[in-house]
């Protein structure tokens, strides 16, 4: 790796220790002071942002970029107002720092408590979603963690202008500049120099596509809190609702493509098929959706064949899969096969078939009649999230203040010693 890479994560992470012992100490009302600073910034310079990313889009059509990577890369006045919204929600949420998670006294005479700490420094690696500045420094900065943004080249412009809006609220609320940073350079050296951090970034968090989350799982010598990819199914099962499968199901694919709460695969019991025909699939044609599937419902005019790997494909476009199966237990052992273990969904009005759905399966999040477009820390009230975690290790699902604190010990004795 270049030195010039090494140098400047020497800097950014110096800074961030300095940053860091001062944040974790710092009283909710200054982190709160300093979100809504940020989300009045971010609202009164909104015109610099749209400039930015215009620049963004413009520079991302010349390469040809995908449609739902353009989409996330977009903002709009409705987008904005929905990142400065996040910010107040999270600057409006109760202090997860120095919750008190257990206690308990000991017959030796110590009282112990569990309480909840910053992890200390977060490193993000992100791609397109400019949100991300926002909604990742927010979080960081509500949990008492200092954080370092490295944006992908797409969404540069834009990304730095937000993070400026985030050093306003910082600079209001007198708390470090450094608790927020970016890294000043599109150079994909920098995703290596953060990676093998260890001296000075705590965890990683990659948000993107599966190239970019792929590579950090492999090359991280940091721990990483990641999701591979969001490859989410949605059953209808025999005792369905058709009225709410029709609603859920269409929205679940697209209401947004290019999400990771998208779905990617329906499955339909055999027996809601026999009794209602092929509307869920003909819904989805009619709205633009090409449906890629097999056997049966290849009688459904405009469906297509489905390859083999289109089963456990993350399209994060207007395509799905589709499969009848026979049965709630079908369903589930399909997904456990192709499933990320991201979210699932399914549709019953059968109190007993659901509970089997939730107790058979282990992906993050497991719904009951709602879209899987709901998978998103914002609609769980976390204000916003900075990323879904499939693991399985210290968070999962989606990754709020609460879950971005580790915790400590306090001891306290009276004069006691140990026998």
């Amino acid at each position: 790796m270049d030195g010039q890479f090494t140098d400047l994560m020497t800097e950014i992470g110096t800074k961030a220790r300095a940053a860091a012992a001062e944040l974790a100490c710092a009283s909710s009302e200054r982190k709160a002071a300093a979100l809504i600073a940020a989300a009045d910034a971010v609202w009164r310079r909104r015109q610099e942002i749209f400039d930015a990313n215009t620049l963004d889009l413009d520079a991302a059509d010349q390469r040809g970029i995908t449609p739902a990577m353009r989409d996330r890369l977009r903002l709009d006045d409705s987008r904005l107002r929905g990142i400065v919204d996040a910010l107040r929600q999270i600057a409006e949420q109760k202090d997860p720092v120095g919750r008190i998670l257990a206690e308990w006294d000991r017959p030796n005479g110590l009282h112990i408590q569990r309480v909840a700490t910053p992890l200390g420094v977060v490193g993000v690696i992100y791609e397109s979603r400019p949100n991300v500045t926002a909604d990742a420094g927010a979080l960081c900065l509500k949990s008492g963690n200092v954080v370092i943004l490295r944006g992908g080249s797409e969404s540069f412009e834009t990304s730095e202008a937000i993070h400026s809006c985030m050093l306003d609220g910082l600079k209001s609320a007198n708390l470090p500049p450094a608790a927020i940073q970016f890294v000043p350079t599109r150079d994909r050296e920098m995703v290596t120099a953060m990676l093998q951090a260890t001296q000075w970034i705590d965890v990683i968090v990659p948000r993107g596509g599966k190239g970019l989350v792929g590579l950090v799982q492999r090359e991280a010598r940091v721990p990483v809190f990641a999701h591979l990819e969001g490859i989410c199914h949605v059953y209808a099962d025999r005792d369905a609702d058709l009225e709410k499968a029709r609603r859920v199901v269409l929205n679940a694919k697209t209401r947004r493509t290019g999400i990771c709460g998208a779905a990617e695969c329906l499955l339909i019991d055999w027996q809601f098929y026999t009794k209602h025909g092929g509307v869920l699939i003909e819904d989805l044609l009619k709205a633009g959706v090409e449906v890629r599937t097999e056997g049966e419902l290849l009688k459904i005019p405009g469906t297509k064949r489905a390859a083999p790997d289109d089963f456990g494909r993350e399209f994060l476009d207007m395509i799905i899969a589709a499969k009848l199966v026979d049965g709630v237990d079908e369903a589930i052992a399909h997904i456990r096969r192709y499933g990320s273990q991201h979210t699932e969904a399914i549709l019953t009005e059968n109190d007993a078939t659901a509970q089997r759905f939730f107790d058979r399966l282990d992906s993050a999040i497991l719904m009951r009649n709602a879209s899987t477009q709901f998978a998103d820390g914002g609609e769980f009230g976390m204000g916003a999230e900075i990323g879904i975690a499939t693991g399985k290790m210290h968070a999962r699902g989606p990754v709020g203040a609460e879950q971005l604190c580790s915790f400590k010990y306090l001891v306290t004795g009276d004069g006691t010693i140990r026998s």
